[in-house]
């Protein structure tokens, strides 16, 4: 906070507001996975702020939220890589014995505690979905 970094400070501010707030409306204090949960929900607002940004030819909410995008990440783990998640998924696939779509829930089941916010929600259920639809 002491460099100056304005677009860091408030980021980091905000991140700390977020998670405040989340710990008043639970009445209790949250662990390390539902900070990183918050954070990367945080990262997916900015980047749905991006878009809307880019579309509306906003160039200077675009510069923004790219750079808040850039603070927040850093505070979250490293992501995994698409052929370690594959490999994730696969492996809960057989686990689980999913043969259609219609599994699909038994096998987010088994994939995200082993995933532990090193990869977007959105982008596994995606990975979960293309796979059960080849098992077709």
């Amino acid at each position: 906070m002491k460099s100056g970094d304005e677009v860091r400070k408030r980021t980091v501010r905000m991140a700390l507001a977020a998670v405040k707030q989340a710990e008043v409306d639970k009445r209790t204090e949250l662990d390390d996975m539902a900070v990183t949960a918050l954070i990367q929900k945080e990262v997916k607002n900015r980047r749905e702020a991006l878009e809307e940004a880019k579309k509306a030819n906003r160039e200077d909410l675009v510069a923004d939220n790219e750079a808040e995008i850039k603070v927040l990440e850093e505070f979250l783990p490293k992501a995994m890589p698409v052929e370690e998640l594959r490999a994730l998924v696969q492996a809960a696939i057989a686990e689980t014995g999913a043969a259609a779509p219609s599994d699909m829930g038994k096998v987010m089941k088994a994939v995200m505690p082993k995933v532990a916010g090193r990869a977007p929600n959105d982008a596994i259920s995606a990975m979960v979905k293309e796979l059960l639809a080849k098992q077709d």
